[in-house]
């Protein structure tokens, strides 16, 4: 499957464009106040770490006010990811942001206030090698455009102000285009697909919690990227940010576009189970997302589906009887206990590991 040819965008040690890898985004959730506390600070970058080893490999922060000039500094000065910075209505906080540290910055023009202040976005982000996302939400256009199709005013917006970044010799661009009608996102993204070569952020806004968010998520940014459409993503999702993170990677790994991880097979919990797999399983899954090994894990509840689903997984756990066992290749290797099987597990996964 071909990519769309994009422009190579930079964003600190990263690039997006079709020359590279989709990048799985997500946003930090706590107010930067919270951070003036080293402990809280030092906390926050663990996190980040473990978002990264998860295969996140951008993250945004919400920059209000000036009040947290000193928090976000630190934050662009250490953090593991690149660092953008959300922004809206207040053009000076966006060149602020961007003195602080920012490899980006999220605007979208039209809340910004007069075209000088955009530009003076624009020209603060090239001074400092930022990129700048013109990030469009179907509640935020022109007035006169909020009765209409919005895919369509979406487009022809993000049109206008990429012609005004052109104009003012900026290049260092990412565009989103979201709206919280599934069909409305999928159709403007296809439409400026064609219209022009920068990256896009892909994404369903304010999508809900977790089944609603990943099931409209996966119908649209599944479709766009399996037709090559897309540079970088966000799973927006009314949760942990582990699940969005979770979420990009299981679609870019259905559609073909990213490759190693674990591949999870699991069973749905029944009357037959014997060992509680979907305890297990929500136990050890964010460690399973850390692991880079290009392996399939099984993790069965019963005897009907787990040494039949066994012999297709690199490793499994699963329950038969009263009794826990681990296989390898499909091979019996050792029985385990429920206290015992995510050592033995991840042992044999860090090996695995180690040996690719």
């Amino acid at each position: 499957m071909e990519r769309r040819n994009t422009k190579d965008i930079v964003v600190g040690s990263l690039h997006l464009g079709s020359a590279y890898p989709v990048a799985i985004q997500t946003m930090w959730s706590s107010p930067l106040a919270l951070l003036a506390d080293n402990d809280q600070f030092e906390q926050m970058l663990t996190t980040l770490r473990t978002y990264a080893t998860m295969g996140c490999s951008v993250i945004r922060f919400s920059y209000p006010n000036r009040d947290e000039k000193a928090i976000f500094t630190r934050i662009c000065k250490e953090s593991p990811l690149p660092v953008v910075a959300d922004i809206h209505f207040d053009w000076k906080l966006a060149m602020e942001a961007l003195a602080c540290g920012a490899h980006k910055v999220r605007i979208n023009p039209g809340n910004i206030g007069s075209k000088w202040k955009v530009e003076e976005i624009v020209r603060c982000g090239a001074d400092h090698n930022s990129a700048i996302r013109i990030g469009l939400n179907g509640g935020s256009l022109p007035h006169a455009l909020r009765q209409g199709d919005h895919a369509e005013g979406m487009v022809s917006t993000a049109l206008t102000y990429l012609d005004w970044f052109e104009k003012w010799g900026f290049y260092n661009t990412v565009v989103s285009l979201k709206d919280t009608d599934p069909d409305v996102t999928y159709r403007a993204y296809r439409d400026i697909a064609t219209k022009m070569d920068y990256p896009l952020h892909l994404g369903v806004t304010e999508a809900g919690g977790i089944i609603s968010a990943v099931t409209r998520s996966t119908w649209v940014l599944g479709r766009l990227l399996a037709d090559g459409i897309g540079d970088t993503l966000r799973i927006s999702i009314t949760d942990d940010n582990e699940y969005e993170i979770a979420a990009g990677r299981e679609i870019l790994r259905t559609v073909g576009r990213e490759q190693g991880g674990v591949r999870l097979i699991s069973c749905p919990r029944c009357g037959r189970a014997s060992f509680d797999s979907q305890a297990f399983l929500k136990k050890i899954q964010n460690r399973l997302l850390q692991v880079p090994a290009d392996v399939t894990v099984a993790i069965m509840g019963c005897q009907v589906n787990g040494p039949g689903e066994a012999l297709h997984a690199d490793v499994a756990i699963t329950g038969i009887g009263n009794r826990i066992y681990f296989y390898e290749k499909g091979i019996l290797q050792q029985e385990v206990t429920a206290e015992t099987a995510e050592e033995v597990l991840f042992a044999r996964l860090k090996e695995l590991s180690h040996a690719q």
